[in-house]
């Protein structure tokens, strides 16, 4: 055994296989939920995130997990595994971080907003949060491979934010909305260290007098 907990000949798991093992891994968690849901009668997504209230902030931490039922679910699976992946493509502890952060600022705006006596749930908040943090990412860090992410998803996706607004009664716009927001804090928070590089570059650049 190596000083690393490896075995010797060991190998790391390429990057792209360690974020579809965590989305994948997310995305079957959901789906035991609503199975256990289901068996429940329902009763695991009466704990989504009701508005102004103090019981209500519990659901901050579970609404993502819930979902009113199969339809809702298999709607969110396709796009949480592929924004899921691109998400943490780039780096498992950066990408559970933006997650942390879509997850947080989507709970508290909707509990902060939402109708009285509404239930939210659902992963649309992560899915929403996703999308503007892939989106807005390239543009704070500057890096092309990240831009050219940034066109994919808008040009899969970017109809989506649409959401953002209100529209149907029985969806909640401001999950959606407060979603994209925590994606693009979330770029923003993710890249200081991008831009610190950056402007260490231009003073090295910087003549001098």
């Amino acid at each position: 055994m190596s000083e690393t907990g490896k075995l010797p000949g060991e190998r790391e798991r390429p990057a792209w296989m360690q974020a579809a093992v965590f989305v994948g891994g997310f995305v079957a968690l959901l789906w035991i939920i609503e199975i256990i849901d289901v068996a429940s009668g329902s009763r695991l997504e009466q704990n989504g995130i009701e508005p102004r209230s103090a019981d209500g902030l519990w659901g901050i931490l579970f609404a993502p997990v819930l979902h009113d039922d199969w339809q809702h679910l298999i709607a969110n699976t396709v796009p949480l595994i592929v924004l899921g992946f691109l998400v943490l493509l780039s780096g498992i502890a950066r990408g559970l971080a933006a997650t942390g952060i879509v997850w947080v600022i989507g709970g508290v705006g909707t509990w902060l907003t939402a109708g009285t006596y509404s239930n939210t749930i659902g992963a649309s908040i992560l899915i929403f949060g996703f999308i503007t943090y892939l989106l807005v990412r390239g543009f704070f860090t500057r890096q092309l491979g990240q831009l050219a992410i940034g066109v994919v998803v808008f040009v899969l996706y970017g109809s989506a934010l649409w959401g953002v607004l209100p529209s149907d009664p029985n969806i909640s716009w401001q999950g959606h909305l407060f979603g994209a927001v925590g994606g693009v804090v979330a770029a923003r928070l993710l890249s200081a260290d991008a831009r610190a590089d950056r402007a260490r570059a231009r003073a090295l650049d910087r003549p001098t007098r």
